[in-house]
């Protein structure tokens, strides 16, 4: 039943964000980075973790430019093979990227591996419980899974357009959920934050 109702979900999802995203064009990524930045006091030394994106996912490379060059260690994950947590590398904006798999582009194999204290995460939707929809491949409910589980602590915040909220989101045993969501409206703690509020 679950498995239904969240291919049902995902085809909404879907229209909700490539709708948002050709109504929002370029101004989501400062947003989404100023807000980030306004929300997290990181620590030197801080690796975080974020993606190249594809289709209509909003865009964290403004994010990645400022971590960078506020001297914050960025990765990008790796798919070292299927069914698997995802790997991390090093990555700074310039860096060579290649082809990887679901259409989405990787660092080099050979860049340094980077264990992310904040994960970002792409997602087709999330509700006010930080429950996540993604695209069905479980790669990072099994990375966060692994992430979690090794005692070290990891921060997942989901990178969205606010329009991609919905309610009460399918959810099985395996899934990972948000701690944090950042969208060009703001970002919001499913931990700590008062439920329904941008902070």
């Amino acid at each position: 039943m679950n498995a239904e109702a969240k291919q049902l979900a995902r085809r909404a999802a879907l229209e909700r964000r490539n709708v948002a995203q050709a109504r929002l064009g370029t101004a989501a990524p400062a947003l989404i980075a100023k807000h980030f930045l306004g929300a997290f006091l990181l620590p030197g030394g801080s690796c975080i973790a974020g993606y190249i994106a594809i289709s209509s996912e909003p865009d964290p490379a403004e994010l990645i430019r400022r971590l960078s060059a506020n001297g914050h260690v960025c990765a990008l994950p790796r798919v070292a093979s299927r069914n698997a947590p995802l790997v991390f590398h090093r990555w700074r904006p310039g860096n060579a990227l290649l082809p990887g798999a679901h259409g989405t582009r990787e660092p080099q194999p050979d860049a340094p591996l980077c264990r992310p204290d904040i994960v970002l995460v792409p997602l087709l939707a999330f509700d006010n419980a930080g429950r996540r929809l993604g695209y069905g491949g479980g790669y990072y409910d099994r990375t966060l899974a692994a992430l979690r589980a090794d005692g070290k602590g990891v921060i997942a915040v989901g990178v969205a357009f606010s329009a991609q909220e919905a309610q009460d989101l399918p959810e099985e045993e395996f899934d990972e959920r948000l701690d944090w969501v950042v969208t060009e409206k703001g970002a919001r703690s499913f931990n700590a934050a008062p439920a329904g509020g941008w902070t």
